[in-house]
């Protein structure tokens, strides 16, 4: 329902053949991304931001002092899971790009199946490569993902 919509703004923009459709998009946000920050904003104790307001402390310092330091995980948790959605997406590059030297992995990767053989040797070994970014971006925010369970110990 959307994808021909989409592409007939992107090429009204001027932008089929560039990254732009690919990347732009990704920063507007995605439903199910907000949803996930919103549950995980109602696990946050009340008691922390009226201890907060007794204190004196404003809106704006309670949400950059208070609320983002305890947000980090699942910040992190968003952007591991929009980095893996855009680095594995495969319709989009193709819907958009039509030059095979802007062709990202994915498509790539479609250039060691052929008619009537496939290059296993190299699908494998390009497929474990292309792994390696997410792999790296797990582990640089595994420690988020463990903080973001003790949240609520935060409350005595």
């Amino acid at each position: 329902m959307t994808l021909v919509p989409t592409y007939v703004i992107f090429s009204k923009l001027h932008w089929v053949d560039t990254y732009l459709p690919l990347i732009v998009p990704a920063f507007c946000g995605n439903a199910f991304h907000i949803f996930m920050m919103r549950q995980f904003y109602r696990t946050i104790p009340n008691e922390l931001m009226e201890a907060a307001r007794v204190d004196g402390a404003g809106h704006f310092y309670i949400w950059g002092r208070l609320m983002m330091p305890l947000v980090k995980p699942v910040m992190a948790t968003v952007a591991l899971i929009s980095f893996k959605g855009a680095w594995s997406d495969f319709q989009g590059p193709l819907l958009y790009l039509s030059d095979k030297s802007k062709y990202t992995i994915q498509l790539g990767l479609q250039v060691f199946k052929g008619q009537g053989y496939t290059e296993w040797n190299y699908l494998m070994a390009v497929s474990f490569l292309s792994m390696i970014p997410i792999l790296v971006l797990f582990f640089c925010f595994q420690n988020y993902f463990i903080e973001g369970m003790n949240v609520g110990g935060a409350v005595k």
